[in-house]
């Protein structure tokens, strides 16, 4: 028996994307991003060079996440 693929990030109802997250998984990724983005804004005073690559990876890791667990995006003009 197949189980069925549960996406953490639905596709937007209008336009190109993802929306807010529909797990508890999806919602801790977007919590942790978040986190890593303040810490980031507070290296960046003190550290440039660390807070700018802290906050270009987490950007790039948050982004992977998201397409690799979220719905395939395609533009949608509403309805499902």
């Amino acid at each position: 028996m197949e189980e069925e693929q549960k996406y953490w990030f639905p596709a937007k109802r209008y336009g190109w994307g993802w929306g807010l997250p529909i797990t508890w998984q999806g919602w801790l990724t977007l919590v942790v991003f978040i986190l890593m983005t303040v810490i980031s804004i507070y290296l960046i005073r003190s550290h440039i060079f660390a807070g700018d690559i802290l906050l270009i990876l987490s950007l790039a890791v948050f982004l992977w996440i998201v397409a690799w667990k979220g719905e395939p995006p395609t533009w949608r003009w509403g309805g499902k």
